[in-house]
């Protein structure tokens, strides 16, 4: 069994190799026709400037090359154009505006965009992409499952298995921790101030409201007498290669979200995929849904392996893995092949924060009776659907059984649950900034629609669609993809569901005061040996809870089970009752026995 699992190991490392070293692996040829500019006067500009320059008959060796040979005739296009507008612009055609004949810095990813480099790709990958498909994606998938499989032949039941003694799962101690967060922090306010076009506004205002979180924490709710934070991590930094984990999924996510020309082989390879499934060529988009659903397929199959022992996990996962492949990765893909609107059907708003964007409105009302029925179905679920089904079974039904970001923390973010950070603190900041995220969301959709059903645009000094700039980049892709994910190594599965998802604080406060799921404990069969806790992926202490004898009612719990599937002594219960609902979430319950009657204090 150790020698199959060995050798699957050994080949899933050599197809992530392969898989990384794919994108350099084609050249580029670009012709005429690929840089085709609709303005004219651009147009003129950048085809001289090219054969000045001999665009056109070099090959070049790797998208960066391509990028910089591009980035020099646009700006010899620009010189040209500017010197023939003149100072006093007296060069300027009659009738045409100044920035429609000069050429504005902002114009050239709107002109060469990744559809050119796709197309100007010549080489092994592009020449036979199925081949470099089985031998990355396909290889990987087999060296996975090899590892996997034999684990279902150990006996049923949870084994901690060394989690705190291996470099991949064994976490970073808190002053590492602290490091990275501010690391990110100061990268991502410094991209984002050139993401949007040198404005200072949004990466200024959001460092503040980090400051005043922080002041609040530490100052307000008095955490700064908290020391040191409680944390089960190791004292000295060893964590090498879930911290290598951790970055390479940083990496891949800043490629994906915002420089996709260089990975143009990572696309090529799923093209035929793709032109089979909806019809069209690639996008880094169906690139990340393969890769997101077969991760959850592969890794919910460990998953299975791992929980086998207890049923309600077993089903768990089984239902992820179902809407994962089915409602968020086929379902889009046939609709999109039969010309129809296509939307995943279980995301919801404020998760699907676009969703009341002007543009998918208009979408959803142009593609006939499917889009308008797509429309009332994402406006029905969040105002009647979410408190509902969230009063009779809690946030479990969306965030545990439902949803993509929880499948992946489930499945692949598994190995790190114990990681979460189970302080005071952690919590603390938690409150403030999932439920600002919310505010957030909320604010931004308001305007959205004020915008919409009004036509105003700007809303005292905010204007919409800077405000949805802003929220697309730094909770859409940032938090919820390259924090969101990347984290996983660092600060456990669940650092997008616990800190940032503003559907998770929806669901949360619903959950918290109006719902009838809780977690009942026995405390008197606990034996305090804490593996309910280590095994929360959201922080929470359960062995206090437990050893109190107290319901867990908390709005961060996402139900998962799992602190119940490891408990040895069956202390722990999710239950669904409706008697105490007011008063279950009492600090402090206990039992009360009088002449009279026995009562629940």
């Amino acid at each position: 069994m150790q020698i199959i699992q060995k050798i699957g190991l050994a080949i899933f490392v050599i197809a992530l190799v392969i898989f990384t070293l794919v994108p350099g692996l084609d050249s580029y040829k670009i012709s005429a026709e690929d840089t085709k500019i609709n303005n004219e006067y651009h147009s003129v500009a950048f085809e001289r400037a090219a054969q000045d320059q001999g665009l056109y008959e070099r090959e070049y060796s790797s998208t960066f090359a391509l990028q910089s040979a591009l980035k020099d005739v646009f700006a010899a296009a620009q010189k040209d154009l500017l010197t023939r507008a003149g100072e006093d612009k007296s060069g300027i055609p009659e009738g045409v505006s100044e920035w429609d004949f000069k050429l504005g810095d902002w114009l050239f990813k709107d002109y060469f965009k990744f559809d050119m480099y796709r197309d100007s790709s010549i080489g092994p990958v592009s020449g036979n992409p199925w081949l470099w498909f089985g031998l990355t994606i396909g290889l990987a998938l087999l060296g996975g499952l090899m590892y996997i499989l034999p684990k279902f032949l150990r006996p049923p039941g949870i084994k901690n298995d060394h989690i705190y003694h291996s470099s991949m799962t064994r976490g970073v101690n808190l002053t590492w921790r602290v490091l990275f967060i501010v690391a990110t922090v100061i990268g991502v306010l410094t991209y984002g101030f050139f993401y949007m076009s040198g404005n200072l506004f949004w990466p200024g205002i959001s460092a503040l409201v980090m400051g005043i979180i922080t002041a609040l924490v530490f100052f307000a709710q008095k955490s700064i007498k908290h020391r040191p934070a409680k944390s089960a991590s190791p004292p000295k930094f060893s964590a090498w290669l879930g911290i290598f984990t951790g970055i390479y999924l940083i990496g891949f996510y800043i490629l994906l979200y915002w420089a996709p020309v260089h990975i143009v082989g990572w696309i090529s390879m799923v093209s035929p995929l793709s032109e089979i499934l909806n019809g069209g060529t690639a996008s880094q988009w169906f690139l990340y849904g393969v890769l997101y659903t077969l991760i959850i397929l592969v890794m919910g199959v460990r998953m299975m392996s791992k929980y086998m022992h207890n049923k309600y996990q077993l089903i768990r996962t089984g239902s992820v893995m179902f809407f994962q492949l089915g409602f968020a990765f086929l379902i889009p893909q046939i609709l999109t092949l039969l010309n129809q609107p296509s939307m995943d059907l279980k995301n919801i708003w404020p998760l699907n924060y676009t969703f009341f964007f002007e543009w998918n409105i208009n979408d959803l009302l142009a593609g006939g009776n499917l889009g308008i029925f797509m429309l009332v179905w994402g406006t029905v679920l969040v105002i009647i659907g979410v408190p509902l089904i969230t009063y009779f079974y809690g946030k479990r039904w969306y965030c545990s059984w439902v949803c993509g970001c929880g499948g992946l923390a489930e499945t692949l973010g598994d190995p790190y649950r114990q990681l979460s950070d189970k302080s005071l603190r952690a919590w603390k900041y938690e409150r403030f900034i999932i439920h600002g995220v919310l505010l957030f969301a909320v604010i931004m959709t308001g305007m959205t629609l004020y915008g919409y059903f009004s036509g105003v645009r700007q809303i005292g000094f905010l204007n919409t669609g800077t405000v949805q700039q802003w929220y697309g980049f730094f909770i859409g892709a940032t938090f919820s993809g390259i924090v969101g994910t990347g984290f996983y190594p660092v600060m456990g599965n669940r650092v997008w569901c616990r800190f940032g998802c503003p559907l998770a604080a929806y669901l949360g406060l619903v959950q918290r005061f109006k719902s009838r799921f809780r977690i009942t404990t026995n405390g008197g069969q606990c034996i305090s040996c804490g593996n309910c806790s280590t095994y929360c992926e959201m922080g929470i202490d359960v062995r206090a809870y437990a050893q109190k004898g107290q319901d867990i009612v908390r709005s961060s719990c996402v139900g998962c089970g799992v602190c119940s599937a490891v408990c040895p002594r069956g202390v722990l219960r999710l239950e669904n009752a409706s008697e105490d609902i007011a008063r279950r979430a009492a600090q402090k319950r206990t039992i009360h026995i009088s002449e009279d009657q026995i009562g629940v204090l």
